[in-house]
């Protein structure tokens, strides 16, 4: 029985040394609450002047959709594509999982579509420029720039090649994608695998340029979807249409001609046979193209089914819309933040500077 009561006296002298302890502590704190006071004052007064000078956020969201018609059973695009083939016509496939909800993300952060959208004109103050002269301006890049006489003058038109582009111009339109596509400014994601939903957000210092960027990013996107899926099956009704007209223009010809060896006979001796030879094989061009061009019209509209077909849909579910939403960090928040985050700060500095003395001591 010796050894429990002995525990139990142990462990009433330890809670006892444990509560001493914190009320020793409490007492040391008590005694410097002047100087909490005074940092956690600091701390509120740097709080406020942050969210004072703090510039906000405006947040541009868009969200669409992607729909493709992919033929049903015997119908549809299946049937068409079938008519076709029996026809010896290749009207293209479809793209397969190259335009995932997942490569749609990560090509809406691609190099080629931010610049495209960059380089897009836009009309601000009745003056169009590109969206990267228009983002210059706002994050006041140019200042810097005219300092550095390589870099002085140097402009971004809406009009010119990209291809046309100097040096100093792709270094410059880089250095201005890596930070419109920081996540912290550019945000796309999927909130569900198996929901093709795609939410689009812009987050700038300019509400305008938030919601014009954002749209233009999406609406280079969709282009470059829909020209990419429908690339061949529109390769091949403009090839059909170059054919028919080519055959058109032949039947034409050959019906003037026909008009024309009419007009030599007319009233010929009936004996006089050879005569009539020219219109004969006028008449013979004017059949042969007349069912050359029966098929390639067939033909023809059966690919423009097919391109219908295989062009998909970019829906816009909800476009970003004037006033956008604002993040800009409150003051009374940053008051009561800088002042807790002050306060913390200074008790852990006065407690392990205490603790530091006693082991010195």
């Amino acid at each position: 029985m010796m050894p429990e009561n002995n525990q139990i006296d142990t462990d009433e002298i330890s809670l006892k040394e444990l509560v001493l302890k914190i009320k020793e502590w409490v007492g040391f704190l008590k005694s410097k609450y002047k100087t909490i006071l005074l940092v956690s004052f600091i701390g509120a007064l740097i709080g406020v002047t942050i969210a004072f000078f703090d510039k906000p956020m405006y947040k541009a969201t868009l969200t669409f959709t992607m729909e493709e018609d992919k033929g049903s059973g015997g119908g549809g695009l299946s049937g068409a594509m079938g008519l076709a083939s029996s026809l010896g016509i290749d009207l293209g496939g479809s793209a397969g999982g190259a335009f995932s909800a997942t490569n749609i993300i990560e090509l809406m952060k691609s190099r080629l579509i931010i610049e495209k959208a960059l380089l897009n004109p836009i009309v601000v103050n009745n003056k169009t420029i590109s969206f990267a002269e228009y983002y210059i301006q706002i994050q006041k890049l140019r200042e810097s720039w005219d300092k550095k006489p390589e870099l002085k003058g140097i402009t971004f038109p809406y009009n010119v090649d990209r291809q046309q582009f100097s040096l100093q111009q792709d270094s410059l339109l880089k250095n201005i994608y890596k930070a419109i596509t920081d996540p912290k400014a550019l945000t796309i994601s999927q909130k569900d695998k198996k929901v093709t939903i795609i939410t689009l957000e812009v987050n700038s210092e300019n509400e305008y340029f938030s919601k014009m960027f954002c749209e233009n990013v999406a609406a280079e996107v969709s282009k470059f979807y829909i020209e990419t899926k429908s690339k061949k099956a529109r390769i091949n009704v403009d090839a059909l249409q170059k054919q028919a007209d080519s055959v058109r223009r032949e039947l034409n010809n050959a019906i003037n001609g026909v008009a024309a060896e009419a007009d030599n006979v007319y009233n010929l001796n009936p004996s006089l046979n050879a005569k009539t030879t020219p219109s004969k094989k006028r008449q013979i061009d004017v059949q042969a193209n007349t069912a050359i061009l029966t098929q390639l019209v067939a033909q023809l509209e059966i690919g423009k089914v097919g391109l219908r077909k295989e062009t998909p849909l970019i829906q816009l579910i909800d476009r970003p819309i004037l006033p956008l939403e604002k993040d800009k960090l409150g003051k009374l928040k940053s008051l009561i933040l800088g002042g807790f985050l002050g306060g913390f700060l200074s008790v852990l500095y006065l407690v392990f500077g205490q603790m530091f003395k006693k082991l010195l001591a």
